[in-house]
C-alpha cells in the first residue's frame, strides 16, 4: 500500500510540473512578438522603453525585424512605419505590474545605413556596426556602442557609456555617468559629467576637437609618441598628471586666471588636435599608451 500511495504522489506530482512547464512556455510564448518593415534607402528607427534590454544589430537587407519579449500581458508594445521612420513604443495597458512585468526587450535588426533614436530608462542598450546620426536619451540604461559611425549623441542621469571602435562625432552629458571611448576615430569629441570618469583612449585626428569636462572624477586620455596635439588641462582644486612630452604652447593659448589652478599647456609634435581637459576637484591624467 505504501509503495502505491507513494508511486501516486510522484505520478500527480510530475504531471503537475509538466503541467506548469507548458504552461510558463505558453505564456513566454503568448508575450513573444515579432515585426517585419520594409524600407528605402537610410530609415530611422526610434524606440521607446521604460525598462529592458535593447540590442540593435546591422544586417544586409532592406528591412527592420523586431523581435521582442514582454514582461507581462499588462505591457503592449506599439509599432507604426510612416514612410521610412520606424517607431517603437513600450505602454502599460492596465494594472499595477512590478519593475520585472514592466520589462520589455527587444533585438532589432536594421539596414547597416540606418539612424536611431533612443530613449530608455533603465535596462542595456547595445548598438553594433550600424552607420547613421544616433541619439541615446537614458536614466539609468547603461550605452554600449561598437564599430558604429556618426552623429552620436548620448544624454544620460547615471547610466554609463561605452564606444568602440566609434567613428564620426560624440556628444554626451550626465550627471554621474562614466564614458569610455576606446579606439575611437573621431574628429570632434565633447563630453561632460558631473561626477562619472572620462576615458579616451585612442588617436587624435588631425584638426580634430576633444573637450572633456567634470565636476568631480578623473579625466584621461592616452597617447602614443605619434599623435599631435596641443593640449590644455586645468583642475581647479583637483590635480593634473601628464607623461606627454610637451614643449611650451606654440599657438599662444592664454593660461588660466586663477592662481589656484593645477594646469598644463604646451604642445606635443607639431600640435595638429586640440585637446581641452578641465575638471573642478577631479583627477586629469594625460597617459602614454602601453
Amino acid at each position: 500500500m505504501k509503495g502505491g500511495f507513494g508511486s501516486s504522489v510522484f505520478r500527480v506530482a510530475g504531471t503537475t510540473l509538466v503541467a506548469l512547464f507548458f504552461a510558463n512556455s505558453a505564456g513566454a510564448q503568448a508575450r513573444r512578438f515579432e515585426r517585419h518593415f520594409t524600407v528605402q534607402g537610410r530609415p530611422v528607427v526610434t524606440v521607446q522603453n521604460a525598462s529592458g534590454r535593447i540590442q540593435v544589430r546591422a544586417w544586409d537587407r532592406q528591412e527592420v525585424m523586431i523581435v521582442g519579449q514582454r514582461g507581462s500581458t499588462n505591457v503592449e508594445v506599439d509599432t507604426e512605419q510612416v514612410g521610412n521612420r520606424i517607431e517603437i513604443a513600450t505602454r502599460v495597458t492596465s494594472g499595477n505590474p512590478n519593475s520585472d512585468a514592466l520589462r520589455a526587450d527587444y533585438d532589432i535588426s536594421v539596414p547597416v545605413e540606418s539612424e536611431l533614436q533612443v530613449r530608455s530608462d533603465s535596462g542595456n542598450v547595445t548598438v553594433d556596426s550600424v552607420h547613421g546620426d544616433m541619439s541615446f536619451d537614458t536614466v539609468a540604461a547603461d550605452v554600449a556602442l561598437q564599430d558604429v559611425e556618426g552623429y552620436l549623441v548620448v544624454k544620460s542621469i547615471g547610466g554609463s557609456t561605452i564606444c568602440t571602435r566609434c567613428s564620426g562625432r560624440f556628444d554626451a552629458t550626465s550627471i554621474s555617468g562614466n564614458f569610455q571611448l576606446l579606439q575611437p576615430t573621431m574628429d570632434n569629441v565633447r563630453v561632460q559629467t558631473s561626477s562619472g570618469n572620462i576615458l579616451f583612449d585612442g588617436s587624435f585626428m588631425n584638426r580634430g576637437i576633444y573637450v572633456l569636462k567634470n565636476y568631480s572624477g578623473t579625466i584621461e586620455v592616452r597617447f602614443s609618441s605619434s599623435d599631435s596635439f596641443d593640449v590644455r588641462a586645468t583642475s581647479l582644486y583637483g590635480n593634473v598628471i601628464n607623461q606627454a612630452p610637451v614643449v611650451p604652447d606654440r599657438h599662444n593659448m592664454p593660461a588660466p586666471r586663477n592662481g589656484m589652478a593645477k594646469s598644463l599647456f604646451g604642445t606635443m609634435n607639431d600640435g595638429r588636435a586640440k585637446v581641452e581637459l578641465a575638471s573642478f576637484n577631479g583627477t586629469i591624467k594625460i597617459s602614454k599608451r602601453e
